[in-house]
């Protein structure tokens, strides 16, 4: 028996060393775009991220990023922590597989020998390594996210329930259940994810201790789903809900200070749980203590979520929703802010109110005492509700989505029976069993909405894009067939086994996808979410090494030879995945993402204000700022931000080198619930327009001008006018030296701003008045990423200085361009400052979120080149073509909607064949892409508008070129896409 332990422990360490070496081999150096970045910033400082989350993530990668020699290795080390993390979840899945193979082919318990010790072994090392290598399970290992460290817990907390049912029957082995407990409250403080183990554990207990029969089953699965619920629904979000009722009531109704109640609470909780354990042994109910002991483990697990109100009371750089006290808390937990999605039973998308309720109060922190403000809830039309409602999402951009998948008519109202078909079509199979087969199966490319690629078959029909994008991975099913293999085998052998890991498969696979109800609109592919799920199909790929063996067994003899030669062909499995998966995983010289955030942050003139949008805009820029240390003078505002009052708040203090925001609204001005929106309402007094100032005063002084009353007795702000007025002085713009000299005479005494909108939200109000009281005094940026809707009339009085706008006096009449380039600025910024660092190499994967901002990138290259162009400097518009095109060339990023604009620049500096030959290259890839999307169906409608616009572009550069037969010739085809559009 030792001998075994030996060999099987010590083979799962080398799984372990071999996961761990690729995933250090492939990972990336930096901050990555999407939510990366804000976490490497957040556990660097310990600050507080997005709702919900992640305390013990953060605390974790604190400790790692102590190892980083400097500030710039900071973003490797933590990002190690997810290849670490991912390892230990092929380590432990090498185990588990182990006890369920020895299950099968020694179930009397002994240790196996010879032929049957290399099967369990072999189906662990099959399994794992095919994890290793999963699409999903490899993206999450090389950067830095908290799905790494969720699969890691249910790696480990499965194996441990396998490793208390081996010793079941031993006098402590309820540790390892107490274990489990602890491990499962450590997980809240990474992902909730983990919690739907639990449905699984709990039939492994049941087995382990019952004689199943029907009503056993179902008690079982209704407490295991119980204790679920009670944990994600009671203690994670509740106990602080609870305990903050108990202190608004100490507070508020007896008068004594802020955290008394949370005091008496917690006062009370340790007492109930000490009576319930000292009442559990005084009447040997082992049952009774066990479940005790389990609950006060989650709660020390749990307990790292003290970091979140900690950290946020010392008010850090990133402070989200700052959940400093018990009632912010609680709805941080709670993710309020992200509203909610109706499950069983809700309106349908096109439901309107048909009147508004007050709900439940919510309280916020006072000066001494809790504020009290009900939430208004919406009234629908009973008829207007459904059960199961999927189709449920009012925003336009998931109308647009659910008209494509249930071609539903305007106004039509989605039947049951639609909703359920939207479910298992995009919900599930689109959204779930896609991603499953991406992972087993094949990938078709790395563009949104990319479908399964079941095999290589002829090429000759797709496009450049797709036949050459790295992430097109082929796996000829054998992952998928082994995989069912696998299960067929347990099944047959072994059917509570084979039911476990089915629910383990289930609860981390499709329950996640009934339970999230997505919408159809989304930024980007969600297949991490499953990663767990793909886990326990593992589990089966590796116990298809025994279903093999069982086959091969019937044709050779010798059982030693049977398993070796089961074991060979199965490897091939990991090995091909390996093969297909390693240039789309391979992050290890990519640091575009990182060099973007800095290319934005220099783009700035020192002590700027920078408006930028979340995600992709802004977690970059915190990572530079808040660990590298980069541009620090630079105050970020994230826009979207800026419509809760916590956030302005936070805007009103300094921060780093930046001083406080010159803002004159108060705090009553802005608070949550208070001018969130003010619709526009025309007062002909004011049509022609009113002075900016003026109108932020009359906000600030809640006047009667500005209200409207409804029925219900309340009443409003609105803003009266859609034309504003914003006094210069000329002679301080002109002093100050940021207007470039030739546009010095178009300095304007007084900007009209145009905000053509139908109400001002809170952001547009706080950009108003800060515009108002800035004075000139900070420079004003926004990023070039910013709709012009968010400008509030702004647009036209902006210079582009690289990859950001400056507001300045100064109109710009072009009805084509916003603002107008400044060249000086934006020459010695492109050419000069920005780092194009591996933009060059073929070897680096650049996935469709690093070639949109390589795109844009390359925009910016063709504005300046056509500033150039028009006061007739050619040389120097030469000169920043061939800087572009060396730095940012076609081979590696391919040409996009921007390209085109290129070919008159080349044919005006004399290149006229390279125009016309990028024209041809554009042209030929152009119709490609659009005779493949037109094929693929509606899923792919904004590959092909911005197809059309990039062949409709390069029209129009033929015709600024002057090759007149170039364009004539591309016109019939482009009237005959857009009527296959119209069709």
């Amino acid at each position: 028996m030792r001998n075994y332990n030996f060999i099987n422990n010590l083979t799962g360490w080398l799984v372990f060393l071999v996961a761990a070496t690729v995933y250090t081999l492939t990972l990336e150096p930096t901050a990555s775009f999407w939510d990366s970045g804000e976490f490497i910033a957040c556990a660097y400082k310990l600050m507080v991220p997005h709702a919900p989350g992640a305390p013990l993530y953060l605390l974790v990668g604190r400790l790692f990023s102590l190892f980083a020699a400097d500030a710039s290795q900071v973003a490797w080390w933590v990002n190690f922590l997810s290849g670490l993390c991912s390892a230990l979840a092929s380590l432990f899945l090498f185990w588990s597989i182990t006890i369920l193979a020895r299950k099968l082919l020694c179930p009397s318990g002994e240790p196996p020998k010879k032929g049957n010790l290399l099967l369990v072994l072999g189906s662990g090392v099959v399994g794992a390594l095919t994890y290793t290598f999963t699409d999903t399970g490899w993206f999450s290992a090389t950067e830095t996210e908290v799905y790494a460290m969720s699969s890691f817990f249910t790696a480990i907390v499965f194996w441990a329930m396998l490793r208390w049912e081996a010793r079941a029957g031993e006098a402590a082995s309820d540790k390892w259940l107490i274990l489990i407990a602890y491990l499962v409250g450590l997980s809240i403080g990474v992902h909730l994810l983990n919690l739907v183990a639990i449905p699984a554990l709990a039939f492994v207990f049941y087995f382990r201790k019952y004689s199943p029969d029907l009503k056993g089953a179902a008690i079982t699965f209704i407490s295991s789903a119980g204790i679920l619920l009670f944990i994600l629904w009671g203690v994670i979000p509740e106990l602080p809900s609870l305990a903050g009722s108990i202190d608004v009531f100490f507070v508020n109704s007896l008068g004594l200070p802020f955290g008394a109640g949370i005091i008496a609470f917690v006062i009370l909780l340790v007492s109930a749980i000490l009576y319930g354990l000292y009442y559990s042994v005084r009447h040997s109910s082992r049952l009774l203590n066990t479940a005790l002991l389990c609950f006060v483990f989650v709660l020390i697990g749990y307990a790292s979520y003290m970091m979140i109100p900690i950290r946020s009371g010392y008010d850090p750089a990133i402070d989200i929703n700052n959940p400093e006290d018990v009632m912010s808390f609680a709805a941080y937990l709670k993710r309020e802010q992200y509203g909610d999605r109706p499950l069983l039973y809700g309106p349908q998308y096109n439901a309107q109110p048909i009147g508004q309720e007050e709900g439940a109060l919510r309280y916020t922190k006072g000066e001494d005492k809790y504020i009290a403000s009900p939430r208004i809830e919406p009234i629908y039309d009973s008829k207007d509700m459904a059960l199961l409602p999927r189709i449920y999402s009012d925003k336009p951009a998931d109308v647009q989505e659910y008209k494509k998948w249930m071609d539903l008519r305007e106004g039509q109202k989605p039947t049951f029976g639609q909703n359920i078909s939207f479910l298992l079509n995009y919900q599930l199979g689109h959204m779930y069993w896609r991603y499953f087969l991406w992972n087993f199966v094949g990938r078709e490319s790395d563009v949104q909405h990319a479908g399964v690629l079941w095999f290589r078959g002829d090429s000759s029909s797709l496009p450049a894009s797709v036949l050459q994008n790295k992430a097109r991975n082929c796996f000829y099913l054998l992952p998928l067939l082994v995989g069912i293999l696998g299960l067929v085998y347990q099944l047959r052998k072994r059917q509570r086994d084979a039911f476990v890991v089915g629910l383990l498969f289930f609860f981390t696979g499709m329950a996640i996808a009934l339970y999230l109800n997505q919408p159809p609109a989304e930024p980007r592919e969600r297949d991490y979410t499953f990663a767990a799920s793909f886990y326990a199909f593992c589990i089966w790929i590796g116990l298809g090494v025994l279903a093999l063996a069982e086959l091969l067994q019937k044709l050779l003899r010798n059982k030693t030879v049977t398993a070796g030669l089961a074991f060979a062909l199965c490897l091939s499995v990991p090995a091909i995945m390996a093969a297909e998966n390693w240039d789309d995983h391979d992050r290890s010289h990519r640091y575009f993402s990182t060099a973007s955030a800095k290319h934005l942050l220099d783009s700035c003139a020192p002590n700027a204000i920078l408006f930028t949008y979340a995600d992709n805009d802004t977690y970059p820029i915190w990572y530079a700022q808040e660990v590298e240390g980069y541009r620090t003078d630079v105050r970020v505002a994230v826009m979207t931000f800026l419509n809760t009052d916590w956030y302005v708040n936070q805007m009103m203090q300094p921060a780093h080198e930046t001083e406080a925001w010159p803002l004159t609204l108060e705090k009553e001005n802005y608070q949550q619930g208070t001018n969130d929106y003010l619709p526009f309402v025309e007062r002909s007094q004011v049509a022609a327009g009113i002075d900016l100032q003026q109108f932020i005063q009359l906000v600030k002084e809640n006047h009667p001008a500005l209200q409207v009353q409804y029925g219900s007795g309340t009443s409003m702000l609105t803003f009266p006018t859609k034309n504003f007025y914003l006094g210069v002085n000329k002679q301080q713009v002109k002093e100050q030296g940021f207007v470039p000299q030739e546009k010095q005479d178009s300095i304007v005494g007084s900007m009209h701003l145009q905000v053509n909108v139908p109400y001002l939200e809170k952001r547009h109000l706080v950009i108003l008045d800060l515009l108002s009281s800035n004075n000139w005094e900070r420079p004003v940026y926004f990023s070039s990423t910013i709709p012009v809707a968010d400008y509030v009339g702004l647009d036209n009085y902006s210079q582009l200085e690289g990859f950001a706008y400056r507001i300045v006096p100064v109109k710009s009449e072009s009805k084509e361009e916003q603002g107008y380039v400044n060249k000086e600025v934006m020459y010695n910024n492109l050419l000069h400052t920005f780092n194009y660092r591996s933009l060059d190499s073929e070897a680096v994967y650049l996935d469709e979120n690093y070639l949109r901002f390589a795109a844009s990138t390359r925009e910016k290259f063709a504005l300046l080149a056509e500033a150039y162009l028009e006061e007739g400097n050619i040389a120097r518009a030469k000169e920043v073509v061939d800087f572009c095109f060396a730095k940012i060339p076609l081979d590696t990023v391919p040409p996009d909607i921007f390209t085109p604009r290129f070919i008159p620049v080349l044919a005006a500096v004399g290149e006229p064949r390279q125009a016309e030959a990028l024209l041809d290259t554009i042209a030929r890839e152009t119709q490609h892409e659009l005779d493949y999307y037109f094929a693929k169906g509606a899923l792919f409608e904004r590959k092909v508008q911005l197809n059309m616009l990039q062949l409709q572009n390069l029209i129009i550069a033929a015709q600024d070129s002057g090759m007149q037969q170039q364009a004539v010739a591309l016109q019939q085809p482009f009237r005959q896409y857009l009527q296959h559009m119209r069709q």
